[in-house]
C-alpha cells in the first residue's frame, strides 16, 4: 500500500509563494539532496503533493459533512460552521474551507518537483539492487504530480470558476500581481494533461506477478495501489468535461460540450477495467467497513486512511455510547429512495406512507440503497434499533437528537467502539472516484446530448442503458421514461447512489437548483396502537442567493492582489 508521508511543511503566502528554504528549515533535505541524490526524498516529495488529497469526513467544522450543507442533510450542532452557510452568513471575510492555499501550496510542491527533478541524477544510485524497481517507479512520478496537479486545478475552479492558472513556480512578486484564468481556459488545461499523462500511468498499481510478461509491465505499478492510475485521471477528465458542460458553466447550453463530456466517460466504461457488483455482493456497502471496501471492483480511486473512531463519534445517535448525531439525513434525501418496485415515492398514497420502511412482514419496501445509507426508524444498527418516534430514545426533543428523524449510515462502521473501557477504531477510506459516478457521468451527458436512447458507433450504449445498469447493480427496475422526466431520473439516480461522497453540493450548483432546494423537511412519527404515524415537517427554510454558485475570494488574498478579481456578488 502507497504510505503518505509529509515530508515538509511549505508555509503559505498568497498563492503559496514560498521558497524551498521552508523545506531545508523543516527537514535536513536540501534541494539539491532531494533531486538528485536519494530516491527516498524524492519519493517524500511526491508524498507531500498526494498528501493534499481532500475528503469528507467532517471539512466543514465540528463534524459537518459538506452534504450537511445540501438538501441531503441537517448538522444537528449550531455551534458548527456550516450553519454560516444555512443562514448566508458566509463570504470574502468569512469563508467555508482553505481548499485555496492548500490546493496551491498542492500546486506550488507540483510545479518545483517538475522543473527540479531529473532522473539522470538519479544514476548515482545505479549499483544498488533495487535501482531498477527504484527507477521504473520514478520514472512515473512525473505523470503522477502532473496528474495531481490537474485534480488540484478542478478543486480550485469548481469551487471559484475563474481561477489563476499557475503551471511554474513564482516570486512572491509575480504571484501577488496574478490574474485569473477563464474556467474553460482551465478545463482545456486539466483535459489536455489528462490526454497527456493518461497513457503514461499504469492501468492498476497492483504489482504484475510472475505470469505477466516485461511487455505488459507498464500496464501495472509496484504494489502501491493508493497511487494515481490511468483510470483515475480518465475519471478526472470525465467529471470536469461533465462540470464544464452543466449550465453553470455552459449556459448557451452547447451540445458539443455535452459529447465531449460524453466520449470521455465512455473511454473508461469501454476498457472494462472497472464493473458494478451487486449491492449485496459489494464490499463497499460492508457494514464492517475498514480494509474491505478496498476489494470493489468498481473503486477507481481513494484516499487511504488510518484507523480511527471520529467518525462515528460525529454521526451515531444520541442514545448511543459516545454518539453525537451529527449529519442527519433530510426527509428530502429519503423520498429520493423509490419503492422497490421503481414507483417514485408518495406522501399522498396511504401504502406508501403505511409502508415507509417495511412492510407488515418486516421486510424492506425501497431502494436497497436507502438502507445503506440512512438509519430510519426501526432500523437495527449496533444491535440496538432505532427510535426516533416522538418519546423514543434516540428522537428528538433529547438534546442533540436528529431534527429530521433520521441518522447517518454510510460510511459509519459497525466494529467500532466508543466505549472508554474497550475503544475499537478502523480504517475510514474516502472514495474520490468509483465507476458508478462514470456510468452516471455517461447517462447524463448522453441525455443532455441526444436524449435517452441514442447510440452511435463512438457511443454504443445508450443513456438508458447506463442507468439501468447501475439500478440493476442495486436490484431496481429499469427506467421507461422520456424526456424531463428520464432527465430527472437521471438526477435522482445520481443523488442516491453518490449520497454523502460530496457530489450533491457541486451537482446543486452546476445545475443551478440552489433557489428550489433551500426548504429541508424530516419526519415526525408518532407511535399508535397498530404501528406508527409518519408526517412530514419542515425543519429549516435556508437563505440562497445566485452569488453562493461560487465561493468568494478571500478578501486577504484579494488585498495582496488588486489583479484578483472578487466573484460577482461577494
Amino acid at each position: 500500500m502507497f504510505k503518505r508521508y509529509i515530508a515538509f511543511i511549505c508555509i503559505s503566502l498568497s498563492l503559496s509563494a514560498c521558497d524551498f528554504l521552508d523545506l531545508e528549515e523543516a527537514t535536513d533535505i536540501t534541494k539539491e539532496g532531494a533531486y538528485a541524490y536519494d530516491f527516498n526524498n524524492v519519493n517524500k516529495l511526491v508524498a507531500y503533493v498526494y498528501s493534499f488529497l481532500p475528503q469528507d469526513f467532517g471539512v466543514m467544522g465540528g463534524g459537518a459533512l459538506r452534504e450537511a450543507a445540501t438538501d441531503n442533510a441537517v448538522f444537528t450542532w449550531s455551534n458548527s460552521k456550516i450553519y454560516d452557510i444555512y443562514e448566508n452568513a458566509w463570504g470574502p471575510l468569512n469563508t467555508i474551507d482553505d481548499v485555496w492555499g492548500n490546493s496551491y501550496t498542492a500546486i506550488r510542491s507540483a510545479n518545483s518537483f517538475l522543473e527540479n527533478y531529473s532522473l539522470e541524477k538519479l544514476e548515482y544510485f545505479k549499483w544498488n539492487e533495487d535501482y531498477e524497481e527504484n527507477l521504473r517507479r520514478a520514472k512515473r512520478y512525473v505523470y503522477e504530480v502532473r496528474a495531481l496537479r490537474a485534480f488540484y486545478f478542478f478543486e480550485l475552479c469548481k469551487r471559484y470558476g475563474d481561477i489563476p492558472l499557475l503551471t511554474r513556480t513564482y516570486t512572491i512578486e509575480e504571484i501577488n500581481s496574478v490574474e485569473k484564468a477563464k474556467f474553460a481556459d482551465v478545463i482545456d488545461f486539466i483535459v489536455k494533461e489528462c490526454d497527456d499523462v493518461a497513457p503514461r500511468l499504469p492501468i492498476t498499481q497492483d504489482a504484475p506477478g510472475t505470469t505477466v510478461p516485461e511487455s505488459e509491465w507498464n500496464d501495472y505499478g509496484l504494489g502501491e495501489t493508493g497511487r494515481v492510475t490511468r483510470g483515475m485521471v480518465m475519471a478526472l477528465k470525465s467529471r470536469a468535461l461533465l462540470y464544464a458542460a452543466s449550465k453553470l458553466h455552459n449556459p448557451e447550453g452547447d451540445k458539443g460540450k455535452w459529447e465531449k463530456a460524453a466520449t470521455a466517460a465512455y473511454a473508461i466504461v469501454k476498457e472494462n477495467w472497472y464493473s458494478l457488483p451487486n449491492i449485496d455482493d459489494d464490499p463497499l456497502y460492508d457494514a464492517r467497513g475498514g480494509h474491505d471496501v478496498l476489494k470493489s471492483k468498481q473503486l477507481i480511486f481513494v484516499k487511504r486512511n488510518g484507523n480511527t473512531s471520529s467518525f462515528e463519534g460525529y454521526n451515531l445517535p444520541i442514545g448511543f455510547e459516545g454518539g453525537n448525531s451529527g449529519n442527519t439525513p433530510t426527509q428530502n434525501l429519503v423520498d429520493a429512495f423509490e419503492m422497490a418496485d421503481g414507483t417514485t415515492f408518495d406522501w399522498n398514497n396511504p401504502e406508501h406512507v403505511q409502508n415507509m420502511y417495511v412492510n407488515g412482514e418486516g421486510k424492506h419496501t425501497r431502494d436497497p440503497r436507502l438502507y445503506t445509507t440512512v438509519l430510519h426508524n426501526g432500523a437495527v444498527f449496533m444491535k440496538n434499533a432505532i427510535e426516533t418516534f416522538v418519546g423514543g430514545k434516540n428522537a428528538y426533543p433529547i438534546e442533540g437528537a436528529s431534527l429530521t428523524g433520521y441518522y447517518l449510515r454510510k460510511y459509519m462502521n459497525e466494529t467500532v467502539s466508543l466505549s472508554p473501557a474497550k475503544p475499537i477504531s478502523q480504517p475510514h477510506h474516502f472514495v474520490i472516484f468509483r465507476y458508478a459516478e462514470i456510468l452516471l457521468n455517461y447517462a447524463e451527458a448522453m441525455n443532455e446530448w441526444q436524449g435517452p436512447d441514442y447510440t452511435d458507433g463512438t457511443h454504443p450504449i445508450s443513456a438508458r442503458e447506463a442507468l439501468n445498469q447501475i439500478r440493476f447493480a442495486a436490484n431496481m427496475p429499469s427506467v421507461t421514461e422520456q424526456g424531463e422526466a428520464f432527465t430527472q431520473r437521471i438526477r435522482s439516480e445520481r443523488r442516491v447512489e453518490l449520497a454523502f461522497e460530496d457530489h450533491r453540493f457541486w451537482d446543486i450548483r452546476r445545475w443551478k437548483i440552489g433557489e428550489v432546494v433551500k426548504n429541508i423537511y424530516g419526519v415526525t412519527i408518532q407511535k399508535v396502537a397498530d404501528g406508527f404515524l409518519y408526517t412530514k415537517s419542515k425543519v429549516q427554510e435556508r437563505k440562497w442567493e445566485d452569488k453562493m454558485y461560487l465561493y468568494p475570494i478571500s478578501q486577504e488574498e484579494v488585498f495582496k492582489n488588486s489583479n484578483l478579481k472578487q466573484n460577482t456578488g461577494w
